[in-house]
């Protein structure tokens, strides 16, 4: 996580998940890989195929351009290689990976209620922290930058949702018995991969 820059109109200062705007050219990015089926799934309920695959390379991409970090496993031959990738791809590609969407799952989806001033609507997604290459090197979007145990992220200064998504991870992530799980976990858990409005 990292926190949003002072001169960000929306939450300065806040600490948020690298992510960004779906560009054209993740949807039509010929990689290999596709989506598991049950985050496909998740996301038809609001969009068709093709936008969900996109959806999920956008999670990649903006990782990698904010973070450093590439999710994904090895390439067996340059990516460049007879292949013309977009530019906003060429950089993940000359790091030697291709993208692990088919690691990626589905969290949720926030959006602030109608009549706000500036408003969001995003998707989050989880994927196993063994596929992410690299050192954390910030591209000065966010500041701080740094991994965090959730408990440490939810001390942080957050946005409402943002607070909310970490718990219903936390809670999706506890191992041991579901003996003696009271009620408000059970709750958070059941809101793992469902779409959530945040209301202020």
């Amino acid at each position: 996580m990292g926190a949003r820059h002072s001169r960000h109109v929306f939450m300065p200062h806040m600490f948020v998940f690298p992510g960004g705007r779906v560009d054209d050219d993740d949807e039509d990015l010929a990689l290999p890989g596709q989506l598991t089926s049950a985050t496909t799934q998740a996301l038809l309920r609001s969009v068709d195929a093709r936008r969900a695959r996109a959806l999920g390379l956008t999670a990649i991409r903006e990782t990698f351009e904010e973070t450093g970090l590439a999710a994904g496993y090895r390439a067996a031959s340059s990516l460049n290689e007879g292949t013309r990738l977009p530019v906003s791809w060429q950089g993940f590609a000359a790091a030697g990976f291709v993208p692990a969407i088919d690691a990626l799952h589905y969290v949720a989806r926030a959006i602030t209620p109608p009549g706000n001033s500036r408003r969001f609507d995003a998707r989050f997604f989880m994927i196993d922290a063994r596929l992410l290459h690299g050192a954390v090197a910030g591209s000065g979007e966010l500041e701080s930058l740094d991994w965090f145990t959730l408990d440490a992220a939810l001390k942080l200064p957050l946005g409402d949702i943002t607070a909310l998504v970490l718990e219903v991870l936390r809670h999706r992530l506890e191992t041991g018995s579901s003996q003696g799980i009271d009620q408000r976990s059970e709750r958070y858990r059941a809101l793992f991969g469902s779409e959530l409005i945040e209301h202020l």
